[in-house]
Order: C-alpha cells, then structure tokens, then sequence
C-alpha cells in the first residue's frame, strides 16, 4: 500500500526516496519492530556539554539558591470559532527564568469559562508535579 502510494506521489512530484526517516525538526525518530520513538537525546548531551555539567560539584549548580519553582496558566474559551474548544496555556519559572511552557487546543469542548479553566488547571497541576519530582530527583530544589 505504501509503495502504490508512493509511486502515484513521484509521478506528480519529483521525490527521492531516502529510507526511513532518522531525524525530523531536530528531533530523533526510531523505527523499530515494536513502535517508533521519538527523542531528543542529542539535544540533550549538547546541551549538557555546553554547561559542562559533568565537571560541577553540587554546590557549583547554576540552581542552588532560593529559586522556586513557580507556573502561571490561562486559558481562552471557545477560542476557536470552527470547533468551539479552548485554548490552554502554561509557563513554569525556576527562578526568574521561563523553562517550560505550553500553548495547546484543548481536546475536549467546554460548557464553559469555569470548565475551561478548571482543564487548564487541571493541567498545569499535572505538569507541576511532575516538575517538581524531576527537579527533585535532580536535586535542584
């Protein structure tokens, strides 16, 4: 089925044919038997390097101190006038410093302003939490 596909796709348009995909928008893709997976591992040691991680000792840390783990969410009702779903939306702070944040339809339709926010915060609570375990478990707070 996918090759039929692709032949009626090369005859409109001039295609070549790389293999599986390995890496979309920076992002590493894993083809296997057992599903595909996504990551970012990459990203993530450069970004590791770039610090120097490895080499600090707990207390060279750029995040010791007093920051906090602080998030703020809003959410905009029946913004969509196709579909009538929210919007919700989220950052967290640590410190002073945005570094994580959100801005997704939400996938269910409110009844209203109240529903919608009650998702968005349902939301931000889960992602809360699981920050905070994170930075737990990585003893930054």
């Amino acid at each position: 089925m996918f090759d039929d596909f692709k032949k009626e796709m090369a005859k409109e348009f001039e295609m070549t044919d790389i293999g599986l995909m390995s890496y979309y928008l920076g992002i590493e893709v894993k083809q296997r038997d057992d599903g595909i997976f996504i990551s970012q591992e990459a990203y993530a040691k450069k970004s590791v390097e770039e610090v120097e991680y490895e080499k600090m000792q707990p207390n060279q840390y750029p995040h010791r101190g007093d920051k906090k783990l602080l998030g703020n969410s809003d959410s905009n009702w029946a913004r969509d006038v196709d579909d009538r779903k929210s919007t919700t939306g989220f950052v967290f702070y640590f410190g002073e410093a945005a570094f994580t944040w959100t801005s997704k339809k939400q996938s269910i339709v409110t009844l209203s302003t109240c529903e919608a926010e009650y998702v968005v915060a349902t939301s931000t609570l889960s992602h809360a939490i699981w920050l905070r375990n994170l930075l737990k478990e990585l003893s930054f707070i």
